[in-house]
């Protein structure tokens, strides 16, 4: 009798293979703790989309990648199809997770992110700054898992908690059609710590955004080795401390600026002010990193001076950027650009963040090249934003679980870039 029994638990597992198998979604067969999205540069707007799949039957959303937003929010007002949407009920212990969240009521037809006594919360376009009420909802999301070094199959979570959203909240410069925004703050529902809390991995995951707009970069979550080009780039990362703001944002403390090792001169107090915390943002959302005026005047001069000691010529700004050239000195090999090298640095003079030439200058225009920084005015949001240009082409591992950022700077020095990730199944 025990033996026709562990013969049927053995049918049993090999079924479940087969039909895993065949749909490409990994059930019950495996617990996996290493996952991987592709992401895009956008080539009209330079910010990074990621495609999930999602609903029942599946289908891949693009969405803008926000490193600091609070959860996933879909579009759901342009037929949002799914068999297995569910919208939990107002006071409910799904909606608890969210943090603040209301009471929705809604006087049109019942459909995805239009039901009454469900829970609703405010979310925000990251470009626009423009809020919207969205239903809190569940629905199957499916991601790809990463077996060793090779993509894996789609594993899914059946009651992913997000947003479901109007149309309006995806007003603005956003790249062409994308159907919502997915936040990776630090958030009980955002991506990474819903998938982490699913799976039971902890709360990590990392970037690798590319610089070319036909070449996928990646996002790592969970726990793996960065592979790329058959080399682990995990190993000899540098960490700062990493702080958690009070929307989820992610900030870290810059001390000081160098350029070409020099001190730029400036208020440093100001790099423990803002308008709700202290310290220097990271983001995605912002093309090009922004610094408070006085700094960015110092600064660009300060860069000014140093490139054009070094062979080039400065010509009449193109905006957004303060200070252009029409002329730069002959490339370095692997690292590019001959720019000064500008140093962010942490918590002591042994942690800096250094951004060569392909990160720190940009060609505007045929022929002019800018200083990819910007003004962000007397009252920022932070005395420095770190935006997308300055991420690429490096690894940046949020380390939630230990509150720290581990950081890898210009993979190009390695003779790598963030599109050589191996995105082709060997199964």
């Amino acid at each position: 009798m025990a033996s026709n029994f562990h013969f049927l638990l053995t049918l049993i597992a090999f079924f479940s293979l087969i039909f895993a198998s065949e749909t490409g979604i990994a059930r019950t067969v495996f617990k996996p703790n290493a996952f991987f999205l592709p992401v895009l540069k956008d080539n009209s707007t330079s910010l990074h989309v990621v495609n999930i799949q999602k609903r029942t039957p599946l289908k891949s959303i693009p969405f803008l990648v926000d490193l600091n937003g609070k959860f996933l929010s879909v579009n759901c007002e342009q037929g949002y199809l799914s068999s297995t949407y569910n919208a939990p009920i107002c006071h409910s212990t799904q909606c608890s997770q969210v943090g603040n969240h209301f009471c929705h009521k809604c006087s049109s037809k019942a459909k995805p992110g239009c039901h009454n006594n469900t829970c609703a919360v405010m979310t925000t376009n990251p470009l626009t700054h423009k809020s919207v009420v969205g239903e809190i909802a569940q629905d199957t999301l499916a991601i790809q898992t990463i077996q060793g070094s090779n993509p894996g199959p789609l594993a899914a979570v059946r009651r992913f908690l997000f947003v479901c959203a109007q149309s309006s909240f995806l007003q603005g410069p956003l790249p062409q059609n994308v159907q919502g925004i997915v936040g990776f703050g630090h958030n009980p529902i955002s991506l990474p710590i819903q998938l982490a809390s699913h799976f039971g991995f902890p709360h990590k995951f990392a970037l690798c955004l590319s610089s070319k707009n036909s070449q996928n970069g990646v996002i790592f979550l969970g726990n793996t080795s960065y592979r790329i080009q058959q080399r682990d780039f995990s190993q000899g990362l540098h960490y700062t401390p990493l702080t958690i703001g009070p929307q989820g944002e992610y900030y870290i403390p810059v001390k000081s600026i160098r350029i070409n090792q020099k001190l730029v001169q400036f208020n440093t107090s100001l790099l423990s002010r803002t308008r709700s915390f202290g310290g220097t943002m990271i983001s995605t959302t912002t093309p090009y990193t922004s610094l408070e005026h006085s700094i960015f005047q110092n600064f660009t001069e300060f860069f000014a001076n140093e490139f054009t000691a070094i062979g080039a010529s400065q010509v009449n700004a193109i905006s957004p950027f303060g200070v252009c050239f029409n002329k730069l000195p002959p490339p370095v090999p692997k690292v590019g650009i001959a720019a000064p090298v500008i140093n962010f640095v942490m918590q002591n003079r042994y942690v800096t963040w250094s951004i060569y030439g392909s990160n720190s200058i940009v060609e505007a225009r045929p022929g002019i090249w800018c200083l990819a920084f910007v003004d962000g005015g007397f009252k920022p949001r932070a005395p420095i934003v770190l935006g997308a240009y300055q991420l690429e082409d490096n690894i940046f591992e949020f380390d939630l679980a230990r509150s720290r950022l581990g950081f890898r700077v210009s993979l190009r020095a390695d003779w790598a870039t963030c599109d050589r990730f191996n995105f082709t199944s060997s199964a």
